[in-house]
């Protein structure tokens, strides 16, 4: 047995409710409970209704978690939990979860940032992080550009989103061609099946010489050719208007994180959140990697979205690294900042 502590990790930052087991840069455990369904007829989370099911999900994911990697709650050795950033309310039901296991068990908890987690999970399945690396963080509440120093430590932002993250602009995109909740595989689906050719869209912020993201003036042209095909009668092709809109998205992300990559002569890009799935930004992050000569890692899809194991991963990170536990009267912070991997 590898002579790593065993840590549990519990993530509540938006709907998912996620455990995981990291044992040094091994999964033993991984289990989430979605509420996704239950806020589709809503077309996006309600946060209300996410905390009521964290509620309902904690104590069964906890168990299930435990039993799939055959251990049981004493051999935990610590807790880790998302202290931000996030909904307020769902931050606080995983906290409170987080407190009670910690002094049930008597172990050391630790509050940890929700986006360096998604850039720690990596490791679970690529080994160490070449550090110091380029972050891509896309998700539907976040678009981040982070400097990786030290995953425990050392986390820089370079860029982010002004207005809306490429997540949220895929959902509300999605909303406007009458496309299912959540918005990202099925416009990436209806994408595949469309030309990039066939229209084009603005890519905001494209050559500003920053490294931050706009998505907003994307998400109202598309609304804007929307109501211009139904006010004159023009035929609505929804795969040409789901490629386009998603060729804007993917070369503005790709684009900006290998000029982040040269420009600060860093050799490795790691690409998570929930939009990392998407088919046409690893294709065509692949490439610009490859051309530009920077080693890219993408977790497997599983990975990229919400889940405890990248909570567990960066808890991992954070005690090898010998920072002193969170006190337990630890508060949630909804924008908690990635300068700060450990809340205190």
């Amino acid at each position: 047995m590898s002579d790593h502590p065993l840590i549990l990790g519990i993530e509540t930052s938006c709907d998912e409710t996620g455990v995981g087991l990291v044992r040094g840069h091994e999964l033993l455990g991984d289990e989430v409970a979605s509420s996704v369904e239950q806020h589709v007829r809503f077309g996006g989370v309600v946060p209300e209704v996410a905390s009521r099911a964290h509620l309902e999900a904690m104590v069964p994911t906890v168990q299930r978690t435990l039993d799939s990697a055959g251990v049981k709650a004493a051999d935990v050795d610590a807790v880790a939990v998302t202290a931000g950033p996030g909904l307020a309310g769902a931050l606080l039901v995983g906290v409170s979860a987080a407190k009670a296991y910690a002094m049930a068990l008597g172990k050391p908890l630790y509050g940890v940032n929700h986006l360096v987690g998604h850039v720690a999970v990596d490791q679970l399945e690529h080994g160490p992080l070449p550090q110091p690396a380029i972050a891509l963080l896309v998700s539907g509440g976040h678009t981040s550009l982070l400097q990786v120093n030290d995953l425990a430590t050392d986390v820089v932002s370079l860029g982010d989103t002004v207005d809306d993250a490429a997540g949220e602009a895929y959902d509300k995109v999605a909303r406007l061609l009458e496309l299912p909740y959540p918005g990202g595989p099925h416009i990436d689906k209806a994408a595949q099946r469309g030309s990039t050719s066939a229209l084009r869209f603005p890519r905001g912020k494209w050559g500003d010489g920053t490294y931050d993201f706009s998505f907003s003036g994307l998400k109202t042209a598309v609304a804007r050719h929307v109501e211009d095909a139904d006010r004159y009668g023009n035929p609505l092709v929804v795969a040409d208007i789901a490629a386009a809109f998603q060729d804007s998205v993917v070369d503005v992300l790709t684009r900006k994180a290998v000029d982040a990559c040269v420009e600060n002569g860093v050799s490795t890009l790691v690409i998570s959140g929930g939009v990392a799935a998407n088919s046409a930004l690893r294709a065509l992050a692949e490439q610009r990697c490859a051309e530009a000569g920077v080693e890219l890692r993408i977790p497997r899809p599983r990975l990229c979205t919400d889940n405890g194991a990248m909570i567990a991963a960066l808890g991992a990170e954070v005690v090898a690294a010998g920072l002193p536990p969170s006190s337990l009267d630890l508060a949630t912070d909804t924008s908690l900042p990635v300068s700060m991997p450990l809340a205190v």
